[in-house]
């Protein structure tokens, strides 16, 4: 295994593990019981990057064959259960773990992109499933509208940092450091726009 690919495997393992702690705090927030917390806080995890894999024929879905990933989904989960009360506030004030899951996992859909030889755009919108995805499922299963069909910017910096990873990677193939960028300016960007409460307006057909 090259450097590269262990980057790339930390990337998901932790990517994994704050999305399951994303998940499990909605679900401990709407009171679900600790099995639920756990499965929430799994489907969180893997969902995005579920779907990616099924609309890829050639590949599996990476969890059923690497079980390390549910390993971590159900240890994120448990974290969100011991420390609830100081990841709380984390996640309420800046949406940590979502931006920190939102980054990681975009840059690796754009990757098994890249991977499977898939055209550019192709690529950069299974970054977006990926990244965005796992999301979309907990915010159903737990009876809210999803966040990226809300008003706040989140689709579209998961989009614009999977284009910012591809390009870059065009010219500069399999160097980490252009991975690690991306994933920071997707983090950043998303820490700003929560922070300052940065949005697209909405629309009605009232006058």
């Amino acid at each position: 295994m090259t450097e590269l690919d262990k980057i790339i495997e930390l990337t998901a393992i932790i990517g994994v593990i704050s999305f399951s702690i994303s998940g499990a705090l909605t679900a401990i927030e709407k009171k679900f019981d600790i099995i639920g917390i756990i499965i929430i806080g799994f489907t969180t995890a893997v969902g995005g990057g579920t779907i990616r894999d099924i609309i890829i024929p050639e590949r599996n879905v990476f969890w059923v064959i690497e079980p390390i990933y549910i390993y971590m989904a159900i240890i994120g989960g448990i974290i969100a259960i011991l420390f609830r009360k100081k990841l709380q506030h984390l996640r309420t004030t800046l949406s940590l773990f979502d931006t920190i899951g939102l980054g990681l996992y975009t840059i690796i859909g754009v990757q098994v992109g890249i991977h499977f030889n898939l055209p550019g755009v192709s690529c950069v919108i299974l970054g977006a499933v990926t990244g965005t995805f796992g999301g979309v499922i907990r915010d159903i299963l737990v009876n809210e509208v999803p966040l990226v069909f809300k008003k706040e910017i989140y689709i579209s910096i998961s989009i614009l940092g999977g284009s910012i990873y591809y390009f870059t990677n065009y010219f500069f193939p399999g160097t980490a450091w252009v991975e690690l960028v991306s994933i920071a300016i997707i983090i950043i960007l998303r820490l700003i726009i929560v922070k300052f409460e940065i949005s697209f307006p909405t629309l009605s057909n009232k006058e």
